[in-house]
């Protein structure tokens, strides 16, 4: 079964990725080819795979541990609702989840 996530791009334009249940919204961004560097490949120790989550999705996740709230202390343009990508597994109860990509993010595997 695939799941469907739609991620807004930093200019705002949607793009539908379906993603297997298991992986995490990191690794199904960048196959979609979304500005999510990772650059700590999902080890919480950067910030470069934030995402902000649609306010209607957000108190549906699991809460962030201790560790990913630090480290969006130093995620550009962080927000109440903003989660690193990396820690969020994909499942079927996310189905039609949306997460917007901030304007502020920048792939340094793009320069």
């Amino acid at each position: 079964m695939t799941i469907t996530i739609t991620f807004l791009d930093p200019r705002g334009k949607p793009v539908e990725v379906a993603a297997e249940p298991g992986d995490n919204l990191l690794r199904a961004g960048q196959a979609a080819g979304l500005p999510l560097e990772g650059t700590c490949e999902g080890q919480m120790a950067c910030s470069t795979c934030h995402v902000i989550v649609a306010p209607e999705w957000f108190d549906r996740l699991p809460p962030a541990s201790e560790e990913e709230e630090d480290m969006l202390d130093f995620a550009a343009g962080a927000r109440r609702t903003s989660r690193l990508s990396c820690q969020i597994e994909v499942t079927e109860a996310l189905d039609g989840l949306s997460v917007s990509v901030p304007g502020e993010a920048s792939d340094a595997r793009r320069m």
